[in-house]
């Protein structure tokens, strides 16, 4: 089992930046690929970053590309997201999801976290 926690939403203004932490525990983080996810309120659940286990490969939604960067330290066991130029359309809640194997906006993930509430204000 794979215990996956969020940290660092918050309310941010328009233009402004925010990172996201999601810390691991349970099993070898190094084992897993991460990646983070996002949904507003009736609408589906959108893919934002994707990193490999070795983080070397990286991955973006179209929307956040050129402005959101995803990281990892696998000695902290913990993945990060790097939100830049945030507008109001980013005001949703974030998720980090774990799983072994190659990481896509596709791919089945089998650990969640419970999400943390980001809001942009214009």
């Amino acid at each position: 089992q794979v215990r996956l926690v969020e940290s660092g939403g918050g309310l941010v203004q328009a233009g402004g930046s925010l990172r996201l932490s999601c810390a691991a525990s349970g099993r070898t983080f190094s084992n897993y690929g991460m990646a983070w996810f996002r949904q507003a309120p009736g609408k589906d659940r959108e893919f934002v970053a994707g990193i490999s286990r070795s983080g070397l490969s990286t991955s973006y939604g179209d929307s956040v590309k050129g402005r959101f960067t995803i990281s990892r330290d696998n000695a902290k066991n913990t993945v990060y997201l790097q939100m830049n130029s945030l507008t109001p359309e980013d005001t949703v809640v974030y998720y980090c999801a774990a799983r072994e194997g190659i990481v896509s906006a596709t791919r089945r993930y089998d650990y969640w976290g419970q999400g943390t509430q980001v809001t942009v204000n214009s």
